[in-house]
């Protein structure tokens, strides 16, 4: 899925993780680094369903400015889903 949506235009860099849902067990979250600051949301989405199989479609899109790399600028997922699982944590307590 993160190499079809790499190549969207306006992409610099993806990683994709699986978020909890309480519906279905878990769900695709996309954490994107835009190229191009007019890329939207629906406009990510528009194109992952023209190029990817209906459950492969994330639902979630988050826009940063950057991805936690490690050192050799490997994206470090890891890290990505304890920050998601940080702020379900917070938002289940609130």
């Amino acid at each position: 899925m993160m190499q079809d949506v790499g190549v969207k235009p306006g992409v610099r860099e993806v990683a994709a993780i699986g978020v909890p849902d309480p519906v279905q067990g878990e769900r695709a979250k996309v954490f994107v680094v835009r190229r191009d600051r007019a890329l939207t949301e629906a406009a990510l989405i528009q194109f992952c369903r023209q190029q990817l199989t209906g459950y492969k479609v994330p639902r979630l899109v988050a826009f940063r400015e950057s991805l936690p790399q490690s050192n050799i600028s490997k994206i470090l997922r890891r890290a990505l889903r304890d920050e998601e699982l940080a702020a379900a944590g917070k938002k289940t307590q609130a």
